[in-house]
């Protein structure tokens, strides 16, 4: 399998050189309306944001901001196939102009402007992005009513575009079915509310550049990407940055699109293509020992299964999770400074291929019932 990875560096994030309907799913982060550091990249695309500042009228600086930002909402409804989801993270801000303190909300903003571009909403995701400063409160403290919520999340906003996707040829169904994830993961990705993002992997990024970016976490990109696509998809981020989401794409066995008008962004991009190959098997490595650490731990507290993976052969909790395998990254090469190509394994690892019915069987069990032995008997 082999996976391509384009690099768009132009003077503005449109999308026209994408062809119609040629997406299968979107993730990417805009600058955030309203939030200082980005207000010199609002205002360069539009100096009557800077002029509203000077006025000291927020709110019209807040609307003129996402006016910039409308055009590609607009291009990825014509882009994105029919069925594919866009996902967005994007957080509110809060500020103060003119000595009033107000809070801007920049997702309500986005999602009324994809529901009138035609796209179904689907439930959100906030995920926790904590600070542990000391002073994070703002306002007066202990005296009310002058102190204010402090913003600790942000929203993953997803839409569709039109009915639920369909898998209709031969091999669209056969790279769905690899494509899976497993049932412990599903409960744990497909609830609102994250709030393990942080620390739930190293960062293929530093923070100190992530932060200077404002970059989402890989395992962000990584989830979603596992989520909403197959393998073989094309992911489009319109607002590339660090390239977090080429790379989430990459350990995933996706295609992937990333546009960026910051040059600056092309060093740092480029600058994880000799880690990916070790860094992404890792993750792949990582997802297994915790599903194999489930089973353990399901086996000794609730008893067995009833599906193995044809693949490694150890137990899953259904008949779904029974084609899945992950492709080990091999090869990473940069044709020119704006494709890339990625090599992937067809073969399991090795390495967690084995009789796992007859390891679990030799684990410490709840000797109760000899329900469970015979459940992993017949397993084998």
């Amino acid at each position: 399998m082999k996976t391509k990875h384009q690099i768009i560096f132009k003077n503005s994030s449109n999308l026209e050189d994408i062809p119609p309907e040629s997406i299968d799913l979107v993730v990417t982060s805009p600058p955030y309306p309203m939030i200082e550091m980005w207000d010199g990249v609002f205002s360069d695309q539009n100096p009557a944001i800077a002029e509203a500042f000077k006025n000291k009228n927020g709110m019209k600086a807040f609307e003129l901001m996402h006016q910039v930002l409308n055009p590609i909402w607009n291009e990825l409804y014509r882009i994105l196939k029919k069925g594919a989801i866009a996902c967005i993270n994007i957080g509110d801000a809060t500020r103060t102009i003119d000595g009033n303190f107000t809070l801007y909300q920049n997702h309500t903003r986005i999602m009324s402007h994809l529901m009138k571009l035609g796209f179904n909403p689907l439930p959100a995701i906030l995920w926790r992005k904590q600070t542990n400063a000391p002073n994070k409160f703002m306002g007066s403290g202990m005296l009310p009513p002058g102190a204010y919520v402090t913003l600790e999340h942000e929203y993953i906003l997803v839409v569709r575009k039109g009915e639920k996707r369909e898998f209709k040829t031969i091999h669209e169904k056969q790279l769905r079915r690899e494509s899976a994830f497993f049932w412990e993961e599903r409960n744990l990705w497909y609830s609102d509310v994250w709030m393990d993002l942080k620390g739930t992997s190293q960062n293929l990024f530093d923070d100190s550049l992530r932060k200077r970016s404002a970059a989402y976490p890989f395992e962000l990109a990584y989830r979603l990407i596992n989520m909403f696509s197959i393998k073989e998809d094309v992911v489009l981020d319109p607002f590339l940055g660090i390239g977090t989401t080429m790379y989430a794409a990459m350990a995933c066995g996706r295609n992937s699109i990333g546009i960026e008008i910051d040059k600056n962004f092309k060093k740092p991009i480029l600058s994880k293509i000799d880690w990916i190959v070790d860094y992404s098997n890792q993750r792949i490595g990582t997802r297994i020992e915790k599903h194999l650490d489930f089973v353990e731990n399901f086996h000794k507290t609730r008893g067995g299964f009833k599906y193995l993976n044809k693949h490694y052969r150890f137990p899953v909790m259904t008949t779904q999770e029974t084609d899945l395998i992950f492709n080990q990254l091999s090869n990473v090469k940069i044709q020119n400074q704006a494709n890339i190509e990625v090599d992937y394994s067809d073969k399991p690892q090795p390495e967690f291929c084995r009789d796992w019915a007859e390891y679990l069987l030799s684990k410490k069990v709840n000797p109760k019932s000899k329900k469970r032995r015979t459940q992993l008997k017949l397993l084998g």
